[in-house]
């Protein structure tokens, strides 16, 4: 009956039921009657503001409740009220039980995450550690190859100051052996000398009588030889007047000597000339691919395999710009074609700046076409004077005896083949052009005529007549400059690095990238320019004391190659202006396409 006093129990049975409710107190009930709240003063303890009429009351109610008939009906309404209560408390423990199961499981979850995430990071760290442990051991492993090769280049240079020393000792002994030769020779001379001397002068008597004893003889002999030789004279050429058929045999065996030694000179120029046209080579001709018998004698192995090696291609080192490419390989391919038919030849101009592979692509075409090739320069047809003449027929006298077929390079053409009504040319230059016309005045099948010039408007008119085909080469564009820097670099640079038979070596940089901005900078330089680049690189590793290239030498010796390369073309603008990359030298844009 605890809930009559408004007592509440827990889910254990301590009172679940609701709280009986109370009668109001009536004011002024609390604190002894009529004294207000301003008048109250503190309770002295705990028990000194209980008010004991709610028992009163609660106690009264209880009796009147026990009275009554609806007492058990209450009594049960709070039996099941307190055993609702109870289920709902046991529901609301199996929900908590159940939400603790669920944090701790929540619990194990993020513990199993975060476990998990520990073991990732370990492992992440382990990498970490393990890539730094193994960079440190490569970088451990290249310091002790660097400090192996500092010490072996040490250890060589220790042995090859060892060497010069010794070399130095020995050389040292051998001259002071030789003085010390060379010394006792000139006592033992001496001491010959004063001993010879010594028994001249006291043999002087007897020397002297036998140098006049041998004398007199010897007088005496040519004396006797003189008479008897006179004697034979004279009797054999009185026998041989009184006999006439003597006189006329003579007579005729010294014409007929004569004779003969006049026909051997003349037999021997002529077979001279017939030699030097068939074998020899011309004076005009600086250089050739023509084997001649001497040649084969000296060099019989070297002749072989020039014998026996194939066909070039005829663009094989030779860098050009697209469309060139296309027309010089069209050239090439006809020129073999020609041959082969052996039909007749075309004569071709080529004309550009300096430098552009115009003496290149013409030893490229003949090697590719089968044929021998030939070089000569203008500029040593004035010299020679009124033998200039004779200098030019036999070089096409020359020329006509290749079996192969030849290919005849006239390189700096415009030095010889000046217009004639101009009063530069001399009458001895005038008469070589004449001849040279007058060799070239028809299509040949034995030689092919490639002229190349840096100012083909100073040709004279028959001169152009005579050219079949005009091929313009350029100054290097980018792509170009480009190709040709990265093929002189391999050439020069990095394979004499990387076969390691010189002393030449690369530093660690991007050598692509590198190829690419010399390629920018070198504008305007044509292709000998930039293999002049490559092999001054070549000669800066040379130079250095380990031998080896850095990106800064390379950019030291382009900057220098373009100043120098500025500098030129300040002294060719004194002369004229020069035509950029893609225009002919001296002409117009419209006059070279």
């Amino acid at each position: 009956m605890s809930w009559l006093f408004g007592i509440n129990k827990g889910p254990k049975g301590e009172g679940a039921g609701p709280p009986l409710s109370l009668p109001p107190v009536p004011p002024g009930a609390e604190g002894g009657g009529e004294r207000g709240a301003g008048d109250r003063q503190a309770p002295k303890d705990k028990w000194s503001n209980f008010d004991p009429t709610g028992l009163e009351r609660a106690a009264k109610a209880a009796r009147e409740l026990e009275h009554s008939r609806h007492a058990k009906e209450a009594l049960s309404l709070a039996q099941m009220q307190e055993q609702t209560l109870q289920l709902e408390q046991q529901s609301k423990l199996k929900e908590y039980e159940a939400a603790v199961e669920q944090l701790k499981s929540e619990q194990i979850r993020v513990q199993a995450e975060e476990r998990r995430k520990t073991l990732s990071e370990e492992t992440r760290q382990h990498q970490a550690r393990a890539q730094y442990q193994d960079k440190l051991a490569r970088q451990r492993y290249e310091d002790q190859l660097k400090q192996q090769q500092l010490l072996n280049e040490e250890n060589l240079r220790k042995q090859e100051e060892s060497v010069q020393k010794q070399e130095a000792m020995r050389r040292a002994t051998v001259e002071r052996e030789m003085e010390l030769r060379h010394k006792n020779e000139m006592l033992r001379v001496e001491a010959e000398a004063r001993a010879r001397a010594r028994a001249e002068r006291e043999n002087a008597d007897i020397t002297r009588e036998q140098i006049r004893l041998k004398a007199a003889e010897h007088r005496q002999t040519i004396l006797e030889s003189i008479r008897t030789a006179g004697t034979l004279f004279g009797e054999g050429f009185r026998a041989f007047v009184t006999d006439w058929d003597k006189v006329t045999a003579t007579v005729a065996g010294l014409t007929l000597l004569a004779v003969g030694v006049y026909s051997a000179k003349n037999a021997t120029a002529v077979a001279g000339r017939y030699v030097e046209a068939r074998l020899g080579k011309p004076s005009l001709v600086r250089e050739t691919s023509r084997i001649s018998v001497l040649d084969a004698l000296r060099h019989p192995v070297q002749v072989s395999r020039r014998l026996l090696s194939k066909p070039q291609d005829a663009l094989e080192g030779v860098i050009l710009s697209p469309s060139l490419e296309a027309r010089v390989r069209d050239i090439a391919i006809a020129t073999r074609n020609t041959k082969r038919n052996k039909s007749l030849y075309r004569n071709i101009l080529m004309y550009g700046p300096p430098g552009t592979g115009k003496t290149l692509f013409a030893k490229k075409l003949a090697l590719h076409s089968g044929m021998d090739y030939a070089i000569m320069t203008g500029g040593d047809v004035a010299p020679m004077g009124r033998e200039g003449v004779t200098a030019m027929h036999k070089v096409f006298d020359w020329a006509n005896t290749s079996r192969r077929g030849l290919l005849l390079f006239v390189d700096e053409a415009d030095a010889f083949l000046r217009k004639r009504a101009t009063e530069k040319i001399s009458e001895d230059l005038r008469a070589a052009l004449n001849a040279f016309l007058h060799r070239t005045g028809q299509h040949s099948s034995k030689f092919m005529l490639v002229l190349a010039s840096n100012q083909p408007e100073d040709f004279d008119w028959a001169v152009s007549d005579r050219i079949d085909e005009m091929v313009c080469f350029h100054l290097p564009r980018l792509e170009e400059r480009e190709r040709l820097v990265r093929m002189y670099f391999d050439k020069f640079v990095l394979k004499p690095a990387t076969e390691g038979k010189q002393r030449l070596k690369l530093a660690q940089f991007d050598y692509s990238r590198k190829c690419s901005e010399v390629a920018q900078l070198t504008e305007g330089m044509s292709g000998r320019e930039i293999a002049q680049l490559a092999v001054a690189w070549q000669a800066m590793a040379y130079a250095s004391e380990d031998g080896v290239l850095t990106e800064a030498m390379m950019d030291a010796r382009v900057q220098d190659a373009i100043q120098q390369h500025q500098q030129k073309m300040q002294w060719l603008t004194l002369e004229g202006p020069r035509p950029q990359a893609g225009e002919s030298p001296h002409l117009s844009p419209q006059q070279a396409s």
